[in-house]
């Protein structure tokens, strides 16, 4: 079954009709129509808010399953919202979503300097991954390895580990089975998006340093699989410090000027 950011559609209750299994009766599939009414039903899925920003669309042969039409039509339709900057695809990483609709909250995001929410992360992670440590399922654990495995492959530019990253750390908000929690750690990731992050990135994330977080995530993995609260919060804690040391030697500490 096709999954979306790590979850098998049938358990999202908003899923469209479209990426519904094929035996649902709700499910559309019209392989008369091509790829200009695929790109609608998934322009239109993105920008309604059926499927989020950052979450990874299934792969092109489960899209042509789904939509009953070949890979070539699927691929014109994800090539049409590439263009229209919908949707963002990273050889072996795959698709992913990305739009945002505007809201007051990103003033916020924009005002926000790297090292502001860093600060908000070092508040808000160690508690976090304490509820990971103590409240996650097997299920949930394994979906957490799945992004650290996907991070460890495919992290070789700073843009498609930004983006890796933000999924890994929102699994271990997923582990903590706190909605409220979910929700604020979506928040963190909405800011990260913004400009000065942006103008940041290609600064802080080298190759060295990106292979040293992902020595740090599997660490922080192998604690919370252990159930070992103390040191799941050492590490995190520490994880973000070394964060906040990279970005004060690029200068994220000039604030908006960043």
């Amino acid at each position: 079954m096709a999954r979306i950011g790590g979850r098998p559609l049938k358990e999202r209750s908003e899923a469209p009709a479209f990426l519904l299994p094929r035996n649902d009766p709700r499910a559309i599939a019209d392989p008369m129509r091509g790829s200009a009414w695929i790109t609608q039903q998934l322009r239109q899925a993105i920008t309604e808010g059926s499927l989020r920003h950052g979450e990874k669309l299934p792969a092109e042969r489960q899209l042509a399953e789904i939509f009953g039409a070949s890979r070539t039509t699927v691929r014109s339709a994800l090539n049409q919202l590439e263009s229209e900057r919908l949707v963002t695809r990273r050889v072996g990483s795959g698709t992913f979503v990305n739009y945002q609709p505007r809201s007051p909250q990103d003033d916020v995001a924009e005002l926000t300097s790297p090292l502001e929410l860093i600060d908000v992360r070092l508040a808000v992670e160690p508690h976090m991954v304490r509820l990971a440590v103590l409240n996650s399922t097997s299920r949930e654990l394994e979906r957490l390895n799945e992004a650290l495995g996907e991070m460890e492959r495919s992290s070789v530019d700073s843009e498609t580990f930004t983006l890796l990253d933000e999924q890994f750390h929102l699994c271990i908000a997923e582990c903590s089975r706190n909605p409220l929690m979910v929700s604020l750690y979506r928040q963190i990731n909405d800011v990260r998006t913004h400009a000065q992050w942006n103008a940041m990135k290609d600064k802080v994330l080298t190759i060295e340093r990106i292979a040293e977080y992902n020595r740090q995530h599997r660490t922080l993995v192998e604690a919370i699989q252990a159930r070992d609260v103390e040191s799941a919060v050492a590490i995190v804690t520490n994880h973000l410090h070394y964060a906040r040391r990279q970005l004060l030697g690029a200068g994220a500490n000039i604030g908006s000027e960043a």
